[in-house]
């Protein structure tokens, strides 16, 4: 199994953790000049769960892989929280920011995988 693919592991396991729902993974891996390899998107009902969930996935990934994000985006509003692993970039929506968003048709060139709740 492929790092990436073990961080991805690790993010959907935080997610779930705090009960983030819609999870996705958006793989990138078959495109040319990608920003990354996979996106982790979920969403979730309140700012007090964004950051629960963005919290969650720290500490999962850094317990198991000692991993940290290279950056964390959107903490300070957690509307929606972007962290990056660099290969693995991991959204956590409010669902309306979701929905305003649509990452997944922004990225309809990626092979998207559905999470089955």
């Amino acid at each position: 199994m492929q790092s990436t693919d073990i961080t991805v592991t690790n993010v959907i396991k935080g997610i779930e953790k705090v009960k983030g729902e819609n999870i996705c993974i958006l793989d990138f891996t078959e495109m040319d000049n990608s920003v990354c390899k996979y996106f982790v998107v979920c969403d979730c009902q309140s700012n007090t769960q964004v950051n629960a969930i963005s919290n969650s996935v720290k500490k999962v990934v850094s317990k198991n892989l000692n991993e940290k994000p290279f950056q964390i985006e959107g903490l300070e509003s957690k509307n929606w929280i972007l962290m990056d692993y660099v290969d693995v970039v991991v959204h956590i929506f409010k669902k309306e920011f979701r929905e305003i968003y649509k990452l997944e048709d922004l990225w309809s060139d990626a092979k998207i995988i559905r999470l089955e709740e």
